[in-house]
């Protein structure tokens, strides 16, 4: 679903030069949920920025199911994100002058459907976070909390297979969390593959696997269920 090979991702030059990612590679496959943990500035917004075709690396390799991200031209990233792509940002990244419901319409609405098969889409995908009464809310009438349920129904929306979540469950309480996290589970149990960036081990259990960054390098990789164990030190 998703191959990552030799990523590298530099910002500036001499003095100023920061190096976000350093040789980074990953496999994600269909019915795979794989977490990213590690610490501020590790870069893990980079690598699922560049995942979703959002950034480009200095060097390195990205093909989504046999799409070459590094080589594809605008319209064809466009519609990668559009049609295959569903991205969970972290600040929601909503458009305030639309509703909910149009926010979530909007990806389909451009890749051609009819606004009323998409606005029916929406709702199912509204529903599924539970918010179905707020479909007619703009964002500002609306909690973060809110807001951000709204972001991942508008990344779940359609026939996305591939689910790339930037701390999807950042502004939730634990019962909406666990809700939410279920839903990208069901995903991709479906046949879909995620990667799922998180600070906090209770998320990254839901995961199948857990991939370590430091300093833009993989340092680590653990099975989903053994993660809290590991950065705790209980034993299980």
């Amino acid at each position: 679903m998703l191959r990552i090979r030799d990523l590298t991702r530099t910002h500036g030059s001499g003095a100023a030069e920061v190096h976000a990612l350093r040789g980074v590679s990953l496999d994600v496959h269909a019915g795979e949920l794989v977490a990213v943990m590690g610490p501020s500035g590790s870069g893990k917004s980079t690598l699922l920025a560049i995942a979703g075709g959002l950034d480009t690396p200095t060097s390195g390799s990205v093909t989504v199911e046999g799409t070459e991200l590094t080589t594809a031209g605008r319209r064809e990233l466009a519609a990668l994100r559009r049609r295959r792509i569903g991205y969970v940002f972290q600040d929601y990244n909503l458009i305030p002058a639309l509703t909910a419901a149009e926010n979530i319409a909007l990806p389909r609405e451009l890749d051609g459907f009819p606004v009323r098969r998409a606005r029916r889409e929406a709702l199912e995908a509204l529903r599924d976070v539970g918010l179905e009464q707020l479909a007619d809310r703009f964002p500002d009438e609306m909690s973060g909390g809110q807001q951000q349920r709204v972001a991942i129904a508008r990344a779940l929306v359609g026939e996305r297979r591939l689910l790339l979540a930037d701390e999807p469950t950042g502004a939730l309480d634990s019962e909406t969390s666990d809700s939410v996290l279920a839903l990208l589970r069901r995903r991709c149990d479906a046949g879909a593959g995620g990667v799922l960036v998180t600070h906090e081990p209770r998320i990254a259990a839901w995961a199948d696997r857990t991939v370590f960054l430091r300093d833009g390098v993989v340092i680590d990789e653990t099975g989903g269920s053994s993660v809290q164990s590991l950065l705790t030190g209980t034993a299980g």
